[in-house]
């Protein structure tokens, strides 16, 4: 299987449950672009019928401009959170990790 499709796979492994929540781990690592946006709409439906999403990502821009809330993480701990759209907007996240 493809990395795409590996990923798929594990998300779907862990709806099979009907969680509440589900964690997903680094999603993008390792695939292409087209691949990733297929997979954040997957996750976006998978919210919209109810089922909450713990979606850690390295890719700042990402995973800000797909969520509604985010925890931005400084050696381990809580360094700034808040709402998303907030957040990218936030120039100290614009300057460390979107290189703006």
């Amino acid at each position: 299987m493809s990395g795409g499709e590996q990923q798929m796979c594990a998300i779907a492994r862990g709806l099979m449950g009907d969680p509440q929540l589900i964690l997903i781990d680094e999603m993008s690592m390792g695939l292409a672009p087209l691949i990733v946006d297929n997979l954040i709409d997957v996750v976006k439906s998978i919210n919209s019928q109810g089922t909450g999403v713990l979606l850690v990502e390295q890719d700042v821009q990402l995973a800000l401009d797909n969520s509604h809330y985010g925890y931005v993480l400084s050696t381990g701990k809580v360094a700034m959170q808040g709402e998303s759209k907030r957040l990218l907007k936030n120039k100290e996240i614009k300057a460390i990790y979107l290189g703006m």
